[in-house]
Parts: structure tokens; sequence; C-alpha cells
């Protein structure tokens, strides 16, 4: 045996030199495997817009936010180039595998809070950690409101029918 095939046999011994040698090489070039190779890092502000979203499918949850943050909010959502916040009411952090939230919700009036709450939790902990790879570790919730059906929303009128 050549002293190159006798090295690559020492280095590793489960199987055929030959098949060891080309193995060897192609983990070599580009130092193991592809998935392993650097490091992602998720913003707050992403899994805040991922919480929000999915907080925002569950039945029951009128609005996210306190009162003063809705109704800076409507005014914002309608300034020209201004776009809807998905991430109203949510506030997370973010480590490096694990994220901890805090949501602020409007509840309707009728539905059972503590239900809503659940759904809540189990909604926005499946959607962020499906999406991230984060473990959620707790979901803080505080129901600010509760929109009673014959309640105007606080957003002003628009100014042109």
């Amino acid at each position: 045996m050549t002293e190159t095939s006798e090295q690559t046999r020492t280095q590793d011994t489960d199987g055929p030199a030959a098949s060891v040698s080309t193995r060897k090489a192609a983990t070599r070039r580009g130092g193991g495997d592809p998935a392993s190779r650097g490091r992602t890092t998720i913003a707050d502000g992403v899994v805040e817009k991922i919480a929000g979203l999915a907080a925002r499918d569950v039945l029951g949850v009128h609005a996210m936010g306190s009162g003063i943050s809705r109704t800076f909010g409507a005014v914002r959502d309608r300034v020209p180039g201004g776009s809807k916040s998905v991430t109203r009411g949510v506030k997370a952090e973010v480590g490096e595998v694990q994220t901890a939230l805090d949501l602020e919700i409007v509840v309707d009036y009728g539905v059972s809070i503590s239900d809503v709450a659940r759904d809540v939790r189990e909604n926005v902990v499946t959607a962020v950690e499906r999406m991230t790879g984060l473990e959620v570790v707790e979901v803080n919730i505080a129901v600010s409101d509760v929109k009673l059906p014959d309640e105007e929303d606080e957003e002003p009128e628009p100014r042109i029918q």
C-alpha cells in the first residue's frame, strides 16, 4: 500500500481504504455537513410578527395591544405608506435556542377568556417553534380589554368615503 492510503486507513477504519479515501476527500473540502456551516440568528421582530399573526388567528381575539397602542396604530395605518403593525401587542425576547413572549390581547365579549388564552398559547407556540426552530419557554398573556358587541372600534373615521 502507498503511504497515503495507509494514513487514510488509520484515520477511518469503517470500510475499505478506497471508499474511505473518497468519503474523506468529499467532507474535507467543505468542512462537514453543509447544514452546520455558519450561524443563523433570528431577530426579535421576526418572532413578534409570527406570534402576532398566530394570536390573531384565534377565534375570540378581537385585537392586540392596549387601547392607546391600538389608537396610535390605527392612525399610523392610515398614513400613506404606513402598514398595519402585526407586532402590536407582542414583545419577544429571543436567545440562541429559546424565546419568551408577552402578548396583550382584547377579547370579544361572551367568550371564555381562559379558553381563548389557552388557544392563543397553543397557536403561538406551534407557529413560532415550527417556523424558527426556537423553543418557546413561555407565553404570557395580558387581557387588557373586552370588546362589547355595541362598542365602536377605536379607529378614527376615514375622511373620504
